[in-house]
Parts: C-alpha cells; sequence; structure tokens
C-alpha cells in the first residue's frame, strides 16, 4: 500500500494496466474502493479483483489487478495524508511479511511511506528499512541496498544527520554492512566472489590525512578486516571519482559511508530505474527508489518505471535465492 495519499497507488494501478503482459505476477494489499475511484481519476482501465489469499492471485492477474483487501480507517486525498491511515499503513507492511515469511508470497515489494506522517502516530522506526528488520524476527543486521543496471551501492549509515553520521562510524559498522551487502550479492544475484569498492569518507579519501584523519582510522582498518575475511573489499577510494563508468566497471557494489553519498550518483544514474533493497532479511524485499510525491499523487503524471524494476528485481532475487546453510 504504502502511503495512501502518496502516488503509490498510481504507478500500481499504471504498472499493471500499461505493462502486465511482461511482469512477474502480484498482487497488492490496499484497500479496494480507494484503487477503484483512483482509476476512474487517472483514466485507466484496471478491474480490482478482490482475493482472499495469494493463491487466487495468479487466476485473475490477467484479467484484473489482485487486491487483498486492507480498508483505510480515514479519508484517502491524493497529496493529503490523513493520520487515521496510519494502522493501516503499517497492517499492510505486517501482512505482507507475514505472507512472505510463511512462503504464501514470493517476495515484499513496497511502497513509498510517509515518515512524518508515521512518527506523529509514535512510529519508533528511522524507515522502512529497520521497521522490515524488527518485523523479519531475527537479530541478524541487515544492510540497504540501492541497485541499477549500471551501479550497486550500500551506504553502511542510512537515516541519520550527516554529523550523527560521522560521529557513529566506525570499523564495526562498516565491516557490517560490507558483509551483509557480499552475502547478499551472492545469494540472490549470483556473484560468486563479489568485489566490494569502498568509498572514502573526505574528499580524496582524507588526502593521507591532510584532511582529515577518518579514512586511515577508521575507513582503512575496516577494508583490513574485511579481507582478512576472505571478503575482497579495496579502497578507500575518492568519492568524487569512484563513480564514473571506468570505475564502476571494476567492481560490483560500492560501500558508502552516508545516505548521500550512496544516493546522489545512482539517482543521477537512473532516478527511474533504481530500486531500493533489503539485504539480511529471511525473504527478499524491493522497493521504487522515490518517495511519495504528494505534488503529483493522482495527476496520472508519475513514473511506474521504478517500480516495474523493484517487481523484476524482486521476481529474479527470488528465483535465485540461494538457500542459507543451517546454523
Amino acid at each position: 500500500m504504502g502511503e495512501p495519499a502518496g502516488i503509490g497507488g498510481d504507478i500500481t494501478l499504471k504498472a499493471w494496466a500499461g505493462h502486465r503482459t511482461n511482469l512477474p505476477c502480484f498482487f497488492i494489499i490496499d484497500d479496494p474502493a480507494r484503487l477503484e475511484a483512483l482509476a476512474r481519476k487517472l483514466g485507466l482501465d484496471v478491474p480490482i479483483c478482490v482475493i482472499d489469499g495469494p493463491d487466487e492471485a495468479e487466476a485473475v492477474f490477467a484479467k484484473g489487478l489482485p487486491v487483498l483487501a486492507r480498508p483505510l480507517a480515514g479519508v484517502s486525498t491524493p497529496g493529503r495524508p490523513d493520520p487515521r491511515n496510519v494502522g493501516s499503513i503499517r497492517a499492510s507492511i505486517e501482512n505482507a511479511v507475514c505472507l512472505a515469511k510463511s512462503g504464501r508470497a514470493g517476495a515484499v515489494v513496497t511502497n513509498p511511506i510517509h515518515k512524518e506522517s508515521l512518527y506523529g502516530a509514535g512510529f519508533p522506526f528511522p524507515g522502512h528499512t529497520e521497521f522490515l528488520a524488527s518485523l523479519a524476527g531475527t537479530d541478524k543486521p541487515v544492510a540497504m541496498m540501492l541497485a541499477c543496471p549500471t551501479l550497486r551501492v550500500i551506504p553502511a549509515t542510512i537515516h541519520t544527520s550527516l554529523k550523527d553520521a560521522i560521529a557513529r562510524l566506525d570499523v564495526e559498522t562498516i565491516v557490517t554492512a560490507a558483509t551483509v551487502a557480499e552475502a547478499g550479492l551472492k545469494r540472490y544475484f549470483g556473484i560468486a566472489k563479489p568485489k566490494l569498492a569502498v568509498a572514502g569518507l573526505n574528499p580524496h579519501a582524507g588526502e593521507g590525512g591532510a584532511m582529515g584523519a577518518e579514512d586511515i582510522e577508521i575507513v582503512a582498518p575496516a577494508i583490513a578486516a574485511l579481507r582478512a575475511k576472505g571478503i575482497d573489499a579495496y579502497g578507500p577510494l575518492p568519492p568524487d571519482t569512484m563513480f564514473s563508468a571506468r570505475i564502476r566497471a571494476t567492481y560490483d557494489a560500492a560501500i558508502c559511508m552516508y545516505h548521500d553519498q550512496a544516493m546522489i550518483p545512482i539517482k543521477t544514474l537512473d532516478m527511474d530505474g533504481a530500486v531500493n533493497v533489503t539485504l539480511g532479511l529471511p525473504f527478499v524485499r524491493t522497493s521504487p527508489d522515490h518517495g511519495t510525491a504528494f505534488d503529483i499523487a493522482g495527476t496520472g503524471r508519475a513514473s511506474e518505471a521504478s517500480l516495474i524494476s523493484a517487481l523484476v528485481m524482486a521476481a529474479e532475487m527470488a528465483s535465485r535465492a540461494v538457500p542459507v546453510p543451517a546454523e
């Protein structure tokens, strides 16, 4: 579902209406009445087929959008979040995770949420990634990866201010993010020996300490620790050059030190097609790499490209998944 006042409904309807013959079968957990009203508003011919469970989705997918009903408590107005709907938003995510964990769904693809609305209702998690990790019921670490055909990035620190990200950055944080990333690339992307490029924190990766000591005291030791574990990691690389086409061709994923260091290059390269992937969960989870876009919600102007990429990548990851050995 995502935030009902955002573009999640728009792009879901557009994905089914324009691309269903080339997409894996999917269903949405949402309010059928809101989707029917939104389809009419957008002028889309999308029959809504209410299903009782995931096993019914494939039989109806060719003729209509399968919907597992989750009624909203409040009004659904594009661009205007209603705090009464927070419970339904949370419940839709919880339901999706439950279905994936039980094996009744192959993967979870989440539409964008509006964090400010959730925070106002007491949501205790910084974002989707942390909420999903809690729902997974595992104490194992997770990592957020953004992926497109020409780049994969994993930020070591995620949803926090730049000041706090730098303060929290340490060897263990970098090693954990890179270790989860390497395991995910092996398990879901068929890369037998992932090569990880590790970004420096400071300009020019610190210029030998002249522009900050963190790359010498934190980043380099983290890389050494990764290599000692048998992980093919190298760096720290100057962040201003490591995302050029020539250098991108030398690694499978980039480990970045903070949120925007990862987000800026991938969104510049592929704003519409990039996909958010949570690695380290006991199920596949992807998401479009954009927000709720309240300003264009309900107008039909939102691009469904990133959702389509997220659906396709989720299906590919699920089909390639290598079972985790029992501990």
